[in-house]
């Protein structure tokens, strides 16, 4: 366990990150985000994670954004410091090179949503409700249109923004925010199935690839297509390219150094 607000757990070659505040309908404090950023590291420094499931307590919320209860401390910053903690989580999320799975059992809403996009993909029940209401308590959802931005399209961002209605899990996936979309009492079933999709590859080709698509995010396609090639190069170095190019050869299934 992190602490009170956020559930760590192994399962397989999986790290399941839970916020573990289903009656506030797991809306995001000072703990919940050093919980998931705690999972982040943990999942990092062991090696036999695979993947990095993040999720909520229940069948109600995913996460419901800030926690408004105490509305005076709810967009509250410290500004001796450059940085604040939900930004940095999301910076972590970015760095990251271990894939990570949004595993939306209900609500999800404004910094639910960045959550949401911080992950590299997403499984929804078809029961999930999404939106950015910022608005209504007179803030705008700034730190999550850094990525939000990238995933979805510029018309619909901007009506998610602007009026803070919500949208239900089709809309959300036709935007691009899913993959996914189940009976929720399928949900475990499918991110099963995508686990069972990630583990089965290279460790160090998704490694490598993941570092290597948040290089060239900003790059222009020049740029990106002359690092891209020398990436190549780098990974067909690798033990666990070694193997792949011999397992196809002797058709087998490769077993992965992740070297």
């Amino acid at each position: 366990m992190a602490n009170d607000s956020v559930i760590l757990e192994t399962k397989g070659a999986a790290l399941w990150i839970t916020i573990n505040r289903p009656e506030k309908r797991n809306a995001m404090n000072a703990g919940v985000i050093a919980g998931i950023a705690a999972g982040y590291r943990k999942a990092h420094d062991d090696a036999n994670i695979r993947a990095i499931v993040l999720t909520g307590a229940g069948d109600k919320a995913f996460c419901a954004g800030a926690d408004l209860a105490n509305s005076g401390s709810a967009f509250a910053q410290d500004f001796a410091k450059p940085n604040g903690d939900l930004a940095d989580l999301l910076r972590l999320s970015q760095n990251a090179t271990k894939p990570a799975i949004a595993r939306v059992n209900g609500v999800c809403m404004a910094g639910g949503m960045g959550l949401l996009c911080m992950t590299d993909m997403a499984v929804a029940a078809d029961t999930a409700i999404f939106g950015l209401p910022e608005l209504k308590v007179g803030v705008f959802p700034m730190q999550v249109l850094a990525l939000l931005q990238s995933i979805a399209p510029r018309r619909l961002v901007n009506e998610w923004c602007i009026t803070g209605e919500p949208f239900d899990a089709h809309a959300a996936k036709n935007a691009g925010l899913l993959n996914h979309i189940v009976p929720a009492a399928e949900l475990d079933t499918k991110i099963d199935w995508l686990i069972a999709r990630i583990t089965d590859k290279s460790p160090t080709a998704i490694r490598r690839g993941k570092y290597a698509m948040r290089a060239i995010a900003a790059m222009s396609f020049d740029e990106s297509i002359a690092y891209l090639e020398s990436q190549i190069a780098i990974l067909s170095m690798t033990e666990d390219a070694k193997e792949g190019l011999k397992a196809f050869g002797e058709k087998r299934k490769p077993v992965w150094p992740g070297k």
